[in-house]
Parts: C-alpha cells; structure tokens; sequence
C-alpha cells in the first residue's frame, strides 16, 4: 500500500537503531498508524524537528500490516502552541489515543475532535472540560459510549435532580437500585451529553464517570502520564 500526504498528527515517537524513529501517528482517513521513519535524527536531515506532537503534518507512506515506511513529510500548519500547563494534558490524550485506537482502523471524527481539541487547550483558562468532552467522543467512537440519557432499568429520562450510580455494563441505575458503580447526579449525565460544564463539582463527578470507562477499556494497563500527573500534584503541594 502506498498512501500520498494524508493529514497526520504524531502522537508518539521513540528512537530506533542509530539515527531512526518509531512513530505512532493518528491519520485522517487511515486513522492509527505504525512508521518507521528512517534517518529521521541524522545530522542532516530535514526531518530534524519536524516529527513532533501537536504540529499538523502531511505524511506519505508506503507498506502494510502493522508498520510501514515512512516516505514523504509536510508541515500543514504551525505546531499548536500548547501553554506550558497544558503540554501534559495534550500528552495524556496522545497516549489514551495510542493505547485505545486500533491500528488502520479509520477514525475520522476523532481526528477532528482532536484538531478541536488542541484548539481549545491552547486557548482555554481550563483544560478539564475540553478533556472530558474529547473522552466521551473517544468512547463513543470506539464503541463505548456512555448512555446519558436514561435510566437504564425503567427508560425514564434522567432527571437533573436525582441521584444515580452508573454500572459500566448496564447504565445509569437510581441510586435506590444499586450502591455499585460510580455515584453521579443526574445534572452530572446530562452535562455530559451536552458538553456543559459550568459547575465545578458537577465537572468532577464526569471526571471520575469518564476515568472509570476509559479505566475499564485500559484493562488495567496504567497510563504513564497519570503519574506524571500525580507528581506535578505533589510537587506543587506547600512544603
């Protein structure tokens, strides 16, 4: 197969062999994508700087299966230039992508809501709700997505002001039904499925939905930007 400057964002790179890269990129119309990038650190190579996260990038390539050649690279744009308080944010959704996403499986919805995404952190005061609207379109497009909208044992509506517990295999159950899952209101389900997220608590109660059902398609496997996070947490706590 060979593939002519299909629009492309890196999302993670290793070093290989002596001067080459191995790159995990999300295409537009492919979607993940394994490369080897040869010669990408040689002294002289133009690809130097290039192969970064966040920067729009046209990409060709050429082979199949799980890992092909690099062959041609564009920049389509300027890097989004993430604040420095927000690169950890766009690393950690970087990394739900490469642990998530299927190979050359196409995800042409989450390759926008990923340009929207860089977007919004790059200009925000707040990352947490462009984040937890990117994880519920995540979860939606893999085919996970949470159902917001009803009580999952009666049907009725979700009403803004009960209580609920959401089990991940079934939905959201009143609290009356059940203590398993993860407590939320329903002003919480329902800002949600809108993407509104005004209140500050309400905000957190998504946040521990939205890291349970990405938690449980992770299988247990820890993300290594969380603990970044929790280090930044740390450090930042009065000595």
């Amino acid at each position: 197969m060979r593939v002519l400057l299909q629009p492309a964002f890196i999302l993670h790179r290793r070093p290989y062999r002596n001067t080459s890269l191995l790159l995990d990129a999300l295409s537009r119309d492919h979607g993940r994508i394994g490369l080897v990038a040869r010669g990408a650190t040689a002294p002289r190579s133009r690809l130097k700087g290039v192969l970064q996260p966040f920067t729009p990038l046209l990409l060709s390539w050429s082979g199949a299966d799980e890992l092909a050649t690099l062959t041609g690279t564009e920049e389509a744009g300027l890097p989004t230039a993430l604040p420095s308080q927000r690169i950890l944010a766009g690393l950690y959704v970087n990394e739900l992508l490469v642990r998530l996403l299927q190979r050359l499986d196409p995800q042409p919805v989450v390759f926008s809501a990923y340009q929207t995404l860089l977007t919004q952190l790059a200009q925000a005061t707040n990352e947490e709700p462009a984040l937890r609207g990117f994880e519920k379109q995540l979860l939606d497009q893999i085919g996970y997505g949470l159902s917001l909208d009803c009580e999952a044992v009666s049907g009725q509506p979700i009403v803004a002001e009960a209580q609920y517990c959401y089990v991940l295999d079934q939905g959201p159950l009143t609290a009356e039904r059940t203590e398993a899952g993860v407590p939320i209101s329903g002003q919480g389900l329902l800002a949600l499925r809108d993407g509104s997220f005004t209140d500050p608590e309400v905000l957190r109660e998504v946040k521990r939905l939205t890291r349970a059902a990405l938690a449980e398609q992770l299988r247990g496997r820890a993300l290594k930007t969380r603990e970044l996070y929790r280090f930044r947490r740390e450090s930042q706590k009065p000595a």
